[in-house]
């Protein structure tokens, strides 16, 4: 296990508000951060030497890679709310791998680590995440892969018409600086997302890759938008179903289910990227 404490500043919630045009909580008035906001604090902060070609680390972090020269690539997790997550009180974050498994795919070997989050404020755990990681063989040319492994988001095919946003979506304007300044506040240093001649040349990527996180965190976001608050017992559970680059947008949904609202993300032309489960509290 892998412990790691800090203050809780505001800066870097003040600066996600800005990166997302999004409302920023009354931090002063001690009101929780909103749901996955916790993805900006409490990072690994790695050795330059410590990483590999493609930005990840290799070595000294949670999870390390199965192997040198895997692709890796995030494919879901949950997160769940136990309590308020406040700004301005020193909080610790234990991490440790849960879980390894090995499957063989249509490309080569893949291998499932999920990875286990408890956030703690005054020795009482407030926020509880499952992260789950796929690393598999790095394939040279071009790519029909996107953070899943999943094929689709191939630029072989014209795409259609544009659907435009519509009740309960919110459109996100996805470009280069966005994701770059996303990769920055979250420390994330993976080159797909901000790299275009790596993504292309190594990865075999059509473009510049949406970070997972961003798009479970714009399920989020649409939900706060509807007025579900981060209270205790509010969760979302979430999977990347197929690849997103960024000229192709990022739309992110929430459709009522009574107790349950189904999220998801969508391309400028109605592909699916992403969908979840966010469960609230009944009082929401």
């Amino acid at each position: 296990m892998v412990e790691r404490t800090e203050l809780l500043a505001p800066e870097p919630a003040i600066a996600l508000a800005g990166l997302l045009d999004v409302p920023l909580p009354d931090l002063g008035a001690g009101d929780g951060l909103p749901l996955t906001w916790h993805w900006v604090y409490l990072l690994e902060r790695p050795l330059q030497r410590d990483l590999g070609p493609d930005g990840h680390p290799v070595r000294n972090a949670v999870p390390e890679p199965p192997g040198p020269g895997l692709r890796r690539m995030w494919a879901g997790g949950a997160v769940r709310s136990l309590a308020p997550l406040r700004v301005g009180e020193q909080t610790t974050r234990r991490s440790r791998v849960l879980t390894t498994t090995e499957k063989q795919g249509r490309t080569g070997r893949l291998t499932f680590v999920t990875v286990g989050h408890s956030i703690l404020q005054r020795g009482e755990t407030v926020i509880e995440e499952r992260q789950d990681i796929l690393y598999r063989d790095l394939s040279r040319g071009p790519s029909r892969d996107g953070e899943t492994g999943s094929t689709g988001g191939s630029r072989d095919a014209a795409p259609g018409a544009v659907v435009e946003p519509g009740p309960g979506e919110w459109s996100v304007p996805v470009s280069p600086t966005l994701l770059f300044r996303f990769s920055a506040l979250t420390y994330n240093g993976h080159r797909i997302h901000y790299d275009r001649e790596y993504a292309r040349d190594q990865e075999g990527y059509p473009g510049l890759v949406v970070h997972g996180p961003l798009q479970a965190m714009a399920m989020a976001e649409a939900a706060r938008a509807r007025g579900v608050r981060t209270r205790p017992g509010v969760a979302l559970e979430y999977r990347l179903v197929a690849p997103l680059f960024d000229d192709q947008g990022l739309i992110a949904g929430v459709a009522d289910e009574g107790e349950e609202l189904a999220t998801s993300v969508r391309d400028a032309w109605g592909r699916r990227t992403a969908q979840g489960r966010m469960k609230r509290p009944s009082a929401d």
